[in-house]
């Protein structure tokens, strides 16, 4: 047997906690460059949201209300 169909074999002995934490670790071994423009974007977005709030242009809506509304 291959590496690879030990590897997946040996997944289903794992519990769901185990298997999600393999999950994750293999999706981030897929990231191999970090995009420095996309970072300062989501900064600078963060940013403008974080003065709109402030401001009072929008309004600060939490967790519980979002999904009591989606929910009906």
């Amino acid at each position: 047997m291959t590496n690879l169909k030990q590897a997946i074999e040996g997944v289903k002995y794992l519990t769901a906690h185990e298997r999600a934490l393999v999950a994750r670790c293999l999706i981030f071994s897929l990231e191999t460059e970090q995009d420095e423009e996309v970072d300062f974007a989501w900064a600078v977005l963060a940013e403008k949201r974080y003065k709109e709030l402030l401001s009072g242009t929008v309004k600060y809506v939490s967790w519980e209300e979002i999904k009591k509304e989606v929910k009906g």
